[in-house]
């Protein structure tokens, strides 16, 4: 004799929870082989580092280099938005960042003697507010890579971006000056992209405002983008800050940027990220 099956309403039950634990034990062993993957990375220092110019649009002069650091493709980690959005949701995040910091920093040494650039060239590092704001972040570990490597808080520029959002701007703040005291500068990225840029503009008063390339793209064409670009570099001459044009990669958006006073620029049509230091006077623009 056949036992009853269960009514249609308990299979359904059932059903749901096996694919629901199924889906969560997937995800659990998937977080753990990417865990691992990380771990991987940091130890074998496998991430490839890129330099970006940033130049002046004004004078065709350099300002300095973005540093850039990229995982390897791999079936865990398929891009890099993926990877840095990965780790920003484990307790990797502090101990990621001063590996990348050192990173970052050794490279950016031997790079400058390498191209014979000058030993003050200045260095735009993306950081986490979330570090900064680490008690043990604030011990001075940055100030001693500097000096381990010959370089001076005066020629760094920590850029914290929209997708990184501060959530108590007047602790921030008060966090930001520490930093300031030691010659260190500030610049908010992707601008103009969300709310999130605007108030830490106001809030932060950085020494940079990076426009996001969405406001850069085409704005040769764009009367829209032309006013907010606009309202910003009005923003930024009353408070002392510097407006970095990113993403810009036509030579229309280059001569309409320098026509309108803005500073400094980077994207392709400037410079692309290279692993060796770009020579300024050799970019065409």
């Amino acid at each position: 004799m056949k036992p009853p099956l269960a009514p249609s309403g308990d299979r359904s039950g059932l059903l749901n929870h096996m694919t629901y634990f199924y889906q969560a034990t997937r995800t659990y062993y998937q977080s753990c082989r990417r865990y691992a993957e990380l771990q991987k990375i940091m130890k074998g220092q496998a991430l490839t580092t890129f330099f970006q110019p940033i130049y002046n649009l004004q004078d065709k002069g350099h300002l300095g280099y973005e540093v850039l650091n990229r995982p390897p493709v791999s079936a865990q980690f398929p891009s890099t938005d993926f990877f840095y959005d990965f780790i920003g949701h484990t307790d990797q995040v502090f101990s990621f960042e001063l590996f990348c910091r050192d990173l970052s920093l050794n490279r950016f040494s031997s790079a400058l003697e390498r191209a014979g650039h000058p030993r003050n060239t200045i260095l735009f590092i993306n950081i986490h507010p979330q570090v900064l704001s680490d008690p043990g972040y604030r011990s001075g570990q940055t100030i001693q890579l500097l000096s381990r490597y010959n370089l001076s808080p005066q020629q760094v520029v920590f850029e914290l971006t929209e997708k990184q959002a501060v959530q108590d701007y007047v602790e921030f703040e008060r966090i930001l000056s520490h930093y300031r005291a030691q010659g260190f500068r500030i610049a908010i990225d992707d601008a103009g992209s969300g709310y999130n840029s605007l108030k830490a503009i106001v809030s932060l008063k950085p020494e940079f405002i990076k426009l996001d390339k969405s406001l850069v793209h085409n704005i040769h064409l764009c009367p829209n983008q032309q006013r907010i670009v606009t309202l910003l570099q009005e923003f930024a001459a009353d408070s002392g800050t510097h407006i970095i044009a990113e993403g810009i990669e036509a030579s229309e958006e280059i001569s309409f940027l320098r026509q309108e006073g803005i500073q400094y620029g980077q994207g392709y049509a400037l410079g692309r990220p290279a692993r060796e230091l770009t020579y300024p006077y050799l970019q065409p623009f």
